[in-house]
């Protein structure tokens, strides 16, 4: 099927010329490419009955379970556009995002049925709910459709909801040109071999760097994808052992759910062969300890649902450098620019800016706020970051994240990443509260390794020691931290306590 830009022609082709590879698994389920490609083809036609139709929009409220990727390329096969979205949205926020994408049909997962027919009473959407021996009877019964629809490059595939730290969500319109560029840029990245890779998926599908790079970099490479439905330390060090992972995908967090774990070396984690984080800066105190503990290397990449997502990456085959995003990936280029939109130079920080086959078609429906984020031909990230003499990124933070004490400005990254050294300390997050005095002051929530001990005040001291004086967070408390749906720390829904 050469010649068509539809991404969902990686599973129709490699059915063709590799039926009997595996595509996805879950647990003992083995999907082959062939099975996965038929699934997919005979829920598109149930779909098409529904009068689901090319451009029309379609959510998708699933769990990483088999049936995702099934819904997601039967979606596709039709030229229609998926709307993932997190599975534990409530009815006003699943209403939200279907009115706002004009969503006419939802397929969706039966824990999460009864907030989806709250929403649809408001939306009037069709809601297809997956139970399994019914879904499955219905695939069993349904006509397969031979044809991927033909698309053009800059067609819409996906709108991602950015959940954005103000405001509503907007949705960031992936075209099918974005996602094969980066999919295709991620498979060469990690799986320059060909088919036979193993990768981890315990990023949850509906979010833009589990997709990206587990499931659509798995399809275009000939590899399996093997689903964890949700993410557990322990669980994914099992998965590993039992399916022969090679590539392990995550978030910080993951990688230090994994160093939580008691007891690691019961587990066979040899056949990795390499790990890659992204969707925060990952302290570089826990990508040591990964390479200790477990042996294998974590190549930090970094970017946002807006370049679909990948714009830089450490490259296994080049010199990596710990703590930094590495480099713009093939057809991607980075500049750093100051508030008034000019470049700064090496050493300087200034605002990463981008553009790119990756770079988003706009956010939907939305003209003014598309504008402003590739105002000059770049995509403002908001992130603050510096570019050494190899022209290697390294991330400060974010723009809205730094805090201004006394005229100062503080880069909640370099605290952390000082706290991450103290031996008790699991996770730690600093951000910025109002002070009368100073404008701001420097705060930090910490939460400790099982079984250790550290005061408020010994943390304190211990980042005063080795940071300049306005730096160091005079407010220190002790807690678990918010996280969203990949794990990321939620600095916004922080609160101080006592």
């Amino acid at each position: 099927m050469t010649g068509n830009s539809n991404i969902a022609v990686w599973v129709a082709d490699r059915a063709l010329s590799d039926p009997h590879l595996p595509a996805i698994q879950q647990g003992e389920t083995i999907l082959s490419y062939a099975a996965l490609d038929g699934a997919a083809s005979r829920f598109a036609t149930q779909l098409a009955a529904r009068g689901v139709r090319a451009g029309d929009r379609v959510a998708l409220i699933m769990p990483n379970v088999a049936y995702f990727p099934i819904v997601y390329y039967a979606i596709l096969r039709l030229g229609a556009v998926v709307v993932p979205m997190n599975p534990l949205l409530k009815a006003g926020e699943i209403a939200y995002t279907w009115q706002d994408a004009g969503a006419r049909v939802a397929v969706v997962f039966p824990l999460f049925a009864e907030e989806a027919g709250k929403a649809a009473a408001s939306t009037g959407t069709d809601v297809v709910v997956t139970v399994p021996q019914e879904f499955e009877q219905g695939l069993s019964a349904a006509e397969p459709t031979d044809e991927v629809a033909a698309v053009e490059p800059g067609d819409t595939a996906v709108i991602l909801y950015t959940s954005g730290t103000t405001g509503q969500p907007k949705g960031a319109e992936l075209s099918h040109a974005n996602l094969r560029s980066n999919a295709t840029t991620t498979r060469e990245t990690l799986m320059p071999n060909g088919p036979g890779d193993v990768l981890f998926g315990g990023l949850p599908l509906f979010h833009s760097f589990g997709q990206t790079c587990g499931l659509n970099a798995a399809m275009a490479g000939g590899a399996c994808l093997t689903l964890l439905p949700k993410f557990d330390g322990e669980q994914a060090l099992e998965v590993i052992q039992r399916d022969r992972v090679t590539i392990f995908l995550g978030v910080p967090t993951m990688y230090m759910a994994l160093l939580a774990v008691k007891d690691p070396g019961r587990f066979d984690v040899s056949t990795v062969k390499l790990g890659a984080s992204g969707g925060a800066s990952l302290p570089v105190e826990v990508l040591h300890g990964v390479e200790r503990t477990f042996g294998f290397s974590v190549i930090e990449g970094y970017g946002l649902s807006e370049t679909s997502p990948v714009a830089s990456f450490n490259h296994p085959d080049r010199p990596t450098k710990p703590g930094s995003v590495g480099t713009p990936i093939r057809g991607v280029e980075f500049d750093l620019h100051d508030e008034d939109g000019n470049p700064v130079g090496e050493g300087a920080i200034g605002e990463i800016v981008i553009r790119g086959e990756n770079i988003m078609k706009g956010y939907w429906q939305r003209p003014e706020e598309s504008a402003e984020a590739l105002r000059g031909g770049w995509f403002h990230s908001g992130d603050l970051a510096t570019r050494d003499a190899d022209g290697f990124y390294f991330i400060v933070d974010r723009k809205k994240d730094m805090i201004i004490r006394n005229g100062f400005n503080v880069y909640p990254r370099e605290v952390e990443e000082v706290l991450y050294t103290h031996p008790a300390v699991a996770e730690a997050a600093v951000f910025g509260i109002p002070d009368a005095t100073h404008g701001e002051e420097v705060a930090a929530v910490v939460t400790l390794k099982e079984g250790a001990t550290a005061t408020p005040e010994e943390l304190r001291d211990f980042v005063a020691d080795q940071i300049a004086a306005y730096k160091y967070p005079r407010v220190v408390r002790l807690g678990t931290l918010p996280k969203g749906p990949t794990g990321k720390i939620l600095k916004r829904e922080i609160k101080l306590e006592g």
